[in-house]
């Protein structure tokens, strides 16, 4: 397996911009190799370790350690929640409010193994805020920032204001993108694919402090090219509002 770019490397620290469809670790239902870390460790040595997770289906930033020192240092800040993150969703749906919070505690789903659910009593505590950024015909493109990080949060939290991620086989619907739906006059559907296949959500940003300088640094991963090239006719044919400040 080819690894991911790298976004950020010097001593102590290794930031790659993780693709979709690839785990972080191996799970029990990948094979010996399929994930991320064992490419990193396998590739650049052992010693190497993640400081967190994203979902297998999503892409962006995800930091490794070099160092056992850097490790403790940065698992500590996520623990403490000092940690930083600011992802990208493509939704679906129209949202009322141009920003927006979700406070909904989230559990695991008894019935589903690997389900997150959101409650109104018990479970555990969970907040993310949401600003619209760009709105389409039956789209929106939004900034999400997540004050914890729950397994699935951003997800289930955008389902819940029926908003789910465009492609999220958990908890989204049916809907997909397709030319044909933007473009009036469009030919060619006999033959048509989708726009984007996989879960349209990336993990754009992550501030951290640096485990030797003690400074506050963010990593950024750019959006990934089927996402982008998504965006792109979204913004070229299906454009209801647009706001200034979109990250390219």
């Amino acid at each position: 397996m080819t690894l991911p770019p790298i976004v950020f490397e010097d001593e102590v620290m290794l930031a790659f911009n993780k693709p979709d469809g690839l785990p972080v670790v191996p799970g029990s239902r990948e094979e010996p190799g399929g994930s991320l870390m064992e490419s990193v460790q396998r590739e650049l040595g052992p010693g190497i370790g993640n400081v967190h997770r994203l979902d297998p289906e999503a892409s962006g930033v995800l930091l490794c350690a070099k160092t056992k020192l850097a490790l403790d240092c940065l698992s500590g800040q996520f623990q403490a929640k000092t940690v930083q993150s600011l992802h990208h969703a493509l939704v679906v749906g129209m949202p009322v409010e141009e920003a927006f919070d979700v406070g909904l505690p989230l559990e695991e789903d008894r019935s589903r193994p690997g389900f997150m659910l959101p409650v109104k009593k018990g479970g555990r505590p969970a907040a993310t805020s949401f600003r619209v950024l760009e709105q389409f015909k039956g789209f929106a493109w939004i900034e999400c920032r997540p004050a914890t990080n729950r397994p699935h949060q951003i997800r289930v939290h955008l389902a819940a204001s029926s908003l789910p991620v465009l492609n999220d086989d958990r908890y989204g619907n049916e809907t997909r993108l397709l030319l044909s739906a933007l473009k009036r006059g469009y030919k060619g559907r006999d033959t048509e694919r989708l726009l984007i296949r996989r879960l349209a959500m990336h993990a754009s940003e992550l501030t951290v402090t640096h485990p030797l300088t003690r400074e506050r640094l963010t990593l950024r991963a750019p959006v990934r090219d089927d996402l982008g090239v998504a965006l792109n006719h979204l913004r070229r044919f299906g454009a209801v509002r647009c706001k200034p400040g979109l990250p390219e």
